[in-house]
């Protein structure tokens, strides 16, 4: 393997990259911010729902990978021969060392604690001792690996909150990690759905390695009410879905919410204060779970 490095202002980025992914063959293109590191490094990303800060960096290295050094060099040539590339600069032209790229990704997933007794394990890694629930997970495309704070206090509440729930639904099931929690805390029948077909493959995948049960699809496989509704995905979606999502919980039954940014939680409780009382009850790192309680039915 070849990579090739350029310098690229802001304006030929998205146009060198395109030209390199689509017409010159690279297997691969990498953005990075060439000031990263310095005083002059800048923030291009912003929280959640809101716009970035600005557009790209003012100054970025183009890492593009090709499968020889032939490859390479005539990328290389076409590309800084086009009149628009003239504030493009090749850096380096340098052989890529062979190394096991799937075992350097997997170096980078460790067990994860979530409460006594009760961790997210690789598929790759012995569980830790003491260990008494285990989710064995292999990441993929799909969110949740139970190492962000939203995961981890879904998480947490679920172990805390144990119980044979006779139904339970996880909305927006990204991995499938709040199902299959479920399901080892006790969940009788889950419902898990997402509008992402990849995470539908996902939590299927991850349910049958760790041995749970559940039906797993499109939002519409969702039916009736559950005591248990889990919902891990962001403010502005949560926020959309909250006549859907309330009317889920079945009387007695408890919602779960959690992608939420602490300085959202007055503007959730707001939207779904006509139907449930959604009150904080976890924080960390700036994100806080949001979770709500239907009282039983009225006796006839």
């Amino acid at each position: 393997m070849f990579e090739l490095v350029l310098r690229a202002p802001q304006e030929l980025v998205e146009t060198a990259s395109d030209a390199l992914a689509e017409e010159l063959g690279a297997l691969s293109v990498s953005v990075e911010d060439a000031d990263a590191g310095s005083e002059d490094e800048q923030p291009i990303f912003g929280e959640p729902g809101l716009p970035a800060p600005q557009p790209g960096w003012g100054r970025s290295t183009l890492r593009a990978l090709f499968e020889d050094e032939a490859a390479a060099e005539r990328a290389a040539t076409l590309l800084l021969a086009q009149d628009w590339a003239a504030g493009l600069h090749l850096q380096a032209l340098e052989a890529v060392p062979e190394q096991d790229w799937v075992r350097a990704t997997q170096s980078q997933f460790a067990p994860v604690p979530i409460a006594p007794g009760f961790w997210i394990v690789p598929s790759w890694h012995e569980p830790p001792a003491g260990a008494e629930r285990v989710i064995r997970l292999d990441p993929g495309l799909a969110f949740g690996t139970g190492t962000h704070p939203t995961t981890r206090m879904c998480l947490r509440w679920i172990a805390a909150h144990a119980r044979p729930w006779p139904r339970v639904l996880d909305y927006g099931c990204g991995s499938g990690i709040l199902a299959i929690a479920a399901g080892l805390h006790g969940a009788v029948s889950i419902d898990a759905v997402d509008i992402d077909a990849a995470a539908v493959e996902s939590t299927r995948a991850n349910a049958a390695a760790n041995g749970v049960a559940l039906r797993v699809g499109a939002p519409d496989l969702a039916r009736g009410s559950y005591p248990l509704v889990l919902a891990n995905i962001l403010a502005m979606p949560l926020e959309l879905l909250a006549p859907l999502l309330s009317a889920c919980v079945a009387p007695g039954g408890s919602l779960v919410l959690a992608g939420i940014l602490e300085r959202q939680t007055e503007r959730l409780a707001a939207a779904y204060a006509g139907a449930l009382k959604l009150e904080v009850a976890d924080r960390e790192d700036g994100w806080a779970l949001m979770t709500a309680e239907r009282g039983p039915a009225a006796l006839a």
